[in-house]
């Protein structure tokens, strides 16, 4: 199903990360999730937010994962406040090679919203 428990899969960098288990600075976390800066950033402000039970990725997610990823948006809007980012502007802009790399025409886009809504149907993410 994509999921595994929160020991989590030993080849997972997120994994790792989540489990302490590597040099990442976790900047915010809870019991589900954690919060990091991303190690190659594409913006200032380029934080990861991912639960400690390992998800292989978005497309995985289904409808019984919504409250999931409604709080890891609520910790990611979280740690932007924390830093004082008001403008959400500011946290698109990105150099070239990171537009190509992490912006919506990637294969790694998609928004929350875009998430939510196909969750909450029934669909699966595309």
């Amino acid at each position: 199903m994509g999921t595994q428990d929160a020991s989590g899969d030993e080849d997972c960098l997120f994994c790792q990360i989540a489990n302490n288990q590597s040099e990442a600075e976790i900047l915010l976390s809870d019991d589900e999730l954690v919060c990091f800066r991303d190690m190659k950033p594409g913006a200032v402000h380029h934080y990861l937010v991912v639960p400690r039970r390992h998800i292989d990725n978005c497309k995985t997610l289904q409808r019984d994962n919504v409250s999931l990823v409604e709080r890891m948006e609520e910790m990611g809007r979280s740690i932007l406040q924390k830093n004082q980012v008001c403008d959400l502007d500011d946290i698109s802009k990105m150099n070239m090679r990171s537009q190509l790399r992490y912006g919506p025409q990637s294969h790694w886009f998609i928004t929350v919203d875009k998430v939510l809504s196909q969750l909450k149907t029934g669909g699966k993410v595309k």
